[in-house]
């Protein structure tokens, strides 16, 4: 199992990257593993693929710039890297 799936099954504010938007929903890679989100809450043209979002009981909840995801994406992984995920 990745380390990603590893920690989506709970709302810990991971920034995931939108890969394609179709209407109000919006497909979104966490590290490999692929949501199927809505942006009902988001206002509409503000989520395009390439957008890092905050996904949070399936609705889109906050969008990031890429240094801030990625900045994020690294403290995870240190989290990660120190503790043990059974």
């Amino acid at each position: 199992m990745q380390w990603m799936e590893r920690i989506t099954r709970m709302c810990l504010a991971i920034p995931g990257i939108v890969e394609s938007v179709e209407g109000r929903r919006a497909s979104v890679n966490f590290g490999g593993v692929r949501r199927e989100v809505m942006l009902d809450l988001m206002e509409e043209g503000s989520v395009t693929p390439g957008t890092y979002v905050i996904v949070h009981t399936g609705f889109v909840i906050q969008t990031l710039d890429k240094e801030e995801a990625e900045r994020t994406l690294e403290i995870w992984r240190e989290i990660l890297l120190n503790m043990e995920i059974k």
